[in-house]
């Protein structure tokens, strides 16, 4: 909120400071003012530093200095930090927290200097290092913050600059422990279930997306003119990766078809991988329970992948999730019809995107965001935390906070489905 945070060095009333705060801090990427033309420097560097303590998570930046000093972490502290960080073991806490910001810093500082070799002629140093650093941070994140104004729309001509923040987003949207996996795989000549359901899921959705929007967008010409037969192949890949809770954007999705918007809502929905920078129900529970409806359909018994079986509180907990993910999504968007004016060429599609995208912390928009009402605005940032931090963490915590554990159990009866 200070002067000195915006280029016209006025003070940003508290809500619009408190919502873009809570954007950065859980890495989504909506905002009711530009990000490019109301910040100064000083204001969009307190924004990147948000999203890369939103990005490698709160609890990596808390047990820091116990890795910098090589002091021991407490007990509860490496629970927490298993937990968040979706550990298997406890012992793994202290090696993967170096491994997860030492593989971080890299993989931006790379990104960072291949963005620096398009930045440098067209800004000059000082200007283009602090481009090329502020959007490998917000790509690398999934975060979705630009500082052209307009995201990446006025550089649909560009496909070296596309194609550098495609590879960051992917890099982010795969996970920590995914991508330790695929490092040690020659070590241990092995993948986990995790990482390989991770990576085909992952792989299909992409390759899916992509071939979807090269049919219902057949007018990309039209909404990205000027651009070539690669530039447009470009243009669709990356409207297929960047839904993953990126909020980058090439195109105005206000203009996309109607198929188009659906299959963004769904893959915004889906998100990322656990354990990465990514928000959403994630790929893996996706995989799940496609894996789980098909073993069914097959009348097996066991849920099957990789020469592995899923536990039943596996499946159960993925099914949870979706199920109060719809219900939080379904409720926010019946409260957001009734609080917010929808423009008259638009229907529902309007809210619901703008809801998931909260929810899921992919920062898109269809113009909502910047017209808010304060309740609006309110309900956007409860769903972009409950979104960061956690759907089963939030309701385990709060249902289970004096819950005792009851010492029978109900005999079992069935009833009819479908």
């Amino acid at each position: 909120m200070l002067p000195s945070a915006t280029r016209s060095h006025q003070t940003t009333p508290f809500i619009d400071a408190l919502f873009t705060a809570t954007s950065a801090t859980c890495i989504t990427g909506l905002t009711t003012v530009n990000t490019a033309a109301h910040w100064s420097f000083f204001g969009q560097s307190i924004i990147i530093m948000l999203v890369e303590i939103g990005g490698l998570g709160f609890m990596t930046f808390s047990v820091l200095p116990f890795v910098l000093l090589k002091r021991k972490v407490d007990l509860t502290t490496r629970l927490l930090i298993k937990e968040s960080l979706n550990f298997e073991k406890l012992a793994d806490v202290g090696s993967v927290l170096k491994y997860v910001i030492g593989l971080s810093l890299i993989i931006q500082s790379l990104g960072a200097a291949l963005l620096f070799v398009d930045f440098y002629p067209r800004y000059g140093f000082t200007h283009g290092f602090f481009m090329s650093l502020f959007h490998a941070v917000s790509a690398f994140c999934n975060a979705g913050f630009d500082l052209f104004g307009n995201s990446l729309e006025s550089q649909q001509n560009d496909p070296y600059l596309i194609l550098i923040v495609s590879a960051l987003i992917i890099a982010g949207g795969l996970g920590f422990l995914v991508w330790r996996d695929l490092l040690l795989y020659k070590r241990r000549n092995r993948l986990s279930l995790h990482t390989k359901l991770a990576l085909s899921t992952s792989g299909v959705l992409l390759l899916g997306a992509f071939l979807l929007f090269l049919l219902t967008e057949d007018n990309l010409a039209v909404i990205a003119p000027n651009t070539g037969g690669f530039n447009r192949l470009v243009s669709t890949f990356f409207l297929a990766v960047t839904p993953r809770t990126a909020g980058i954007t090439t195109v105005p999705y206000s203009q996309l078809s109607i198929a188009g918007i659906l299959l963004t809502i769904v893959l915004m929905f889906i998100g990322g991988t656990p354990g990465s920078t990514a928000g959403g129900i994630k790929t893996t529970t996706l995989g799940l329970l496609t894996l789980q409806s098909w073993a069914i359909l097959r009348g097996n018994q066991d849920v099957e992948f990789g020469h592995r079986r899923f536990t039943e509180r596996n499946i159960q907990r993925a099914l949870m999730l979706v199920f109060i993910s719809l219900v939080l999504v379904v409720t926010a968007t019946m409260i957001l019809t009734a609080t917010e004016t929808i423009p008259e060429k638009y229907g529902l599609e309007y809210v619901i995107f703008e809801v998931i995208s909260a929810f899921s912390t992919a920062g898109m928009s269809m113009g909502l965001t910047p017209h808010l009402t304060v309740i609006g605005k309110l309900i956007i940032m409860l769903l972009m935390f409950l979104g960061r931090v956690g759907i089963y963490t939030v309701m385990f915590t709060v249902l289970n906070a004096n819950h005792p554990q009851k010492g029978y159990r109900y005999p079992a009866e069935n009833v009819m489905i479908g």
